[in-house]
Formats: structure tokens, C-alpha cells, sequence
């Protein structure tokens, strides 16, 4: 078949290699210059079906937009919400009811574990190279942290997850350079998370798709989906100010990959999603002294702020909030990041330098209010979906990617999907 990818992050360019890979005819359509320049481009790196097995779940998120004394690390706002966002929130916390979020967490982190063993099957096969490390070791401040964490262990025992508590006296045999200043109880040892360079990554698997006859159209905006009579494209260039006068191009499907920029295009389709964009935050820095490097990916547990050594840079990420501009990052968040890295490795980066040493991002990711994404068929004839991932993106990538060349194939993909439909969102 002859097939469109719009978006070229992550979750856009692992799609369009899939669906190359199986023998189909596909174009990407990117508004950007290249891939992963969006919500891919900084991305904090985790792939943790552990941490999110830990941690994730549509309740907890709303809960923790009011941290109490020990802070929170789920979405944050601090202004009042509008009204789309407030409803949002209700849903969410509708999705949050037990029996509902347990079938949905469960779902995400088979769709993880799925997607890592896939993310391996391509390095290998394709010998691709890129920044990564192993095991996630989770920082628990004080024995509430603590407490938390291990109300969720029974759950990650079922799961066959693979974890080890560590006692505070101990922690520092695993991260010798972890500071000895900042009050530690314990952690808890993900073997199976790893973290690797997102963007890397995208950009060596756009090679791969090119070379399999994929073509890349970046610099062009989409701007309109028909679908009477097969799957009809406009774009027209990013920079043109002129709405309505690029070019029409006809395809036999396309899949839609743009996140919270989905919903103008899916809108006059009669497809409504409550999709509602999520803020990240991320700091990138060169090594100062590499000794004062984490050796594996730490993530703070209060704060919910991963720090990871990428080659010979080091990512500081975390600071999801509701409600923020894109291209406006927020200064509260970023002091965040750069407080958490001095709490526990303040030699690891060089931040003393030049106004363009360390580079500040932020990116939109687009959410659900379950908190898992939509992937598979629009209801549309034609349109796929595969967006709504949230902050799990990159960890959630090669699995989804996998999963839609199976559904658009019409084979039986190799986890179960159910929970991942847009048919969920119709009640």
C-alpha cells in the first residue's frame, strides 16, 4: 500500500520503518527540518517498564498536581485550570478507579516491555550504535518515599519485574558518586530499565527507512485529511503563511503521529480525542569530571527527575506541567532539574561555561486522561492512529511501531491491544 506517516519523532520514523520493512510504499511528512525535533529531542531517555510499573497510573497524576509535604512527581500546575483542562482532569481521575487503572497500568507496562524487547531486536539486526546505559536505580529520599514505593512492589513481584531494595548504607556501592550531603533512605534497583539517546536513535532508524525506499518530506506541514474516496494529503511548506494553498496528494492510508497537534487534523474527521499537550522540561550539559558521573540512570522518586550520563553529555529531565506555552520554558522547573542534579552528583556537569553550554528544553507531549495511548484504528477508513503516549514516548516506540505495521497488515500483533483503543473513549 501506498502510506502516509505524519511526524517525524520518534514514534513516526520507527512506524515508517515497520511499515517499510513490510514491503509498503511510505512517505513522512515532517513540519520540522529533520526527526526527533520535537518532544523526541531531549527526551530524559528512560525505557523502564519498571519504573512504570512503580510508579505510573492516571490517579496518582492527578493527585500529585497538589504535592503534599513530600512533594510529588506527577503533573504539576500552578494556576487554576481552564475549563478544556479541568475537564480533562475529571476524566482522568475517573480513569483512575481501581479496577479500571489496574487494567490499564498492566496494559501499558506489557506495551513497554514489548517495545524494549523490539528497540534490542532492531539494534542488533541493524548494528546500531547510540549513547545508552544500564539498570535505573530509584532514589528514595525519606521513609514516606520509601513507603510509597513499596506499596507497589507486590505488584512488580507479579509482574516478574526485576528489583532489588537497597538499604541508604548501601546505595553508595552502586553510585560512588553519589553526594553524601543529601538525606537518603534507600532505593530500589531496577535491573531490566535502561536508559538510551532517544534522538539517536530516530536518526539512525531514518537512515535505515530511507535505505528500505522510505521518503522523508521535512519542512512540510499538513494541513488537511480527507478521506472520501481514499486518504487525501494538503500540505504545503512549513514557512508559507498561506493556509489552503499547498498541494493535495493521494494515499491508500495514513497514520497519524503528531501528538496534541493531532487533534486539528483529526477534528474534521468527526474524531474528538481528549488529548490534552503535557510540558517536559530537560537540561543538557558536558561532563565536568567523569568520575562524578552516575554509572547507571538515578531518578529521583520525589521529584520524578531522571539524571543519566549520554556519552559525554549529561540529561537532567523531568517537570511535566498542564497549561504552559509551547516555547516558553518554565523557570521554576528548570531550577528543579538544576537542584536535584546538585543534590546528588554536583560535580557531574560543566554548568559554569558560556550562555550556550548548557542547553535548556522544553517539549510537548501529548496525554490521555488513562494515561495510555491510542493505537490502531481511527474508525475513520483508512486513518490509523498511533499518538497519546505522554511522557513514555521513546519507551513505548518500537513496541507501538510494531504493533500498527501488524494491525494495518491484518495480522494479530504480539501483545494484547485492547486497551490501547480509540473505541475506550466512546463511553
Amino acid at each position: 500500500m501506498k502510506l502516509a506517516i505524519i511526524g517525524a519523532g520518534a514514534i513516526g520514523v520507527t512506524t515508517a520503518y515497520e511499515l517499510s520493512q513490510s514491503g509498503h510504499e511510505v512517505t513522512v511528512f515532517e513540519r520540522r527540518q529533520t526527526a526527533a525535533e520535537e518532544a523526541s529531542f531531549s527526551s530524559g531517555g528512560l525505557i523502564s517498564p519498571g519504573w512504570l510499573a512503580l510508579h505510573m497510573g492516571a490517579l496518582e497524576s492527578v493527585r500529585s498536581l497538589f504535592p503534599g509535604p513530600a512533594g510529588g512527581s506527577g503533573l504539576r500546575l500552578n494556576r487554576l485550570p481552564s475549563g478544556q483542562e479541568l475537564q480533562w482532569l475529571w476524566r482522568s481521575l475517573r480513569s483512575g478507579r481501581a479496577s479500571q487503572a489496574a487494567s490499564q497500568l498492566i496494559g501499558n507496562h506489557q506495551l513497554t516491555s514489548y517495545s524494549q524487547q523490539r528497540l534490542w531486536t532492531l539494534t542488533a539486526e541493524l548494528q546500531l550504535e547510540y549513547d545508552h546505559c544500564q539498570e535505573l536505580l530509584v532514589l528514595l529520599r525519606s521513609a514516606r518515599d520509601s513507603a510509597q514505593a513499596a506499596a507497589s512492589l507486590p505488584l512488580m513481584r507479579e509482574l516478574g519485574i526485576g528489583f532489588k531494595e537497597i538499604p541508604g548504607d548501601q546505595i553508595h556501592l552502586l553510585e560512588p558518586a553519589l553526594s553524601t550531603e543529601t538525606a537518603l533512605h534507600g532505593a530500589i534497583q531496577l535491573t531490566g530499565d535502561e536508559a538510551a539517546n532517544c534522538r539517536q536513535f530516530t536518526l539512525l532508524l531514518k537512515s535505515k527507512a530511507q535505505q528500505l525506499g522510505c521518503r522523508f518530506e521535512f519542512s512540510t506541514q499538513v494541513e488537511h485529511l480527507d478521506s472520501s474516496g481514499g486518504v487525501y494529503l494538503r500540505t504545503q511548506p512549513s514557512t508559507q503563511k498561506d493556509p489552503g494553498a499547498g498541494a493535495a496528494q493521494r494515499f491508500d492510508g495514513a497514520v497519524v503521529c503528531t501528538g496534541a497537534s493531532s487533534l486539528g487534523l483529526l477534528r474534521p474527521l468527526g474524531l474528538v480525542l481528549p488529548l490534552q499537550a503535557v510540558y517536559g522540561h530537560a537540561i543538557s550539559a558536558a561532563v565536568r569530571e567523569p568520575l562524578d558521573t552516575p554509572q547507571a540512570a538515578v531518578l529521583d522518586a520525589r521529584h520524578g527527575v531522571s539524571i543519566v550520563r549520554m556519552g559525554q553529555r549529561i540529561r537532567v529531565a523531568g517537570g511535566s506541567r498542564l497549561g504552559e506555552t509551547q516555547g516558553v520554558k518554565s523557570k521554576a522547573e528548570l531550577r528543579r532539574l538544576y537542584q536535584v542534579l546538585s543534590d546528588w552528583f554536583p560535580g557531574a556537569a560543566r554548568l559554569g561555561g558560556g550562555k550556550d553550554s548548557v542547553q535548556e528544553w522544553q517539549g510537548a507531549q501529548a496525554m490521555t486522561p488513562d494515561g495510555s495511548p491510542v493505537l490502531g484504528e481511527s474508525g475513520v477508513p483508512g486513518v490509523w492512529l498511533n499518538l497519546g503516549h505522554g511522557a513514555h514516548g521513546w519507551a513505548m516506540a518500537c513496541g507501538s511501531a510494531r504493533v500498527l505495521a501488524d494491525l494495518v497488515q491484518g495480522q494479530t500483533p504480539g501483545i494484547d491491544v485492547a486497551a490501547f483503543g480509540i473505541q475506550r473513549f466512546a463511553r
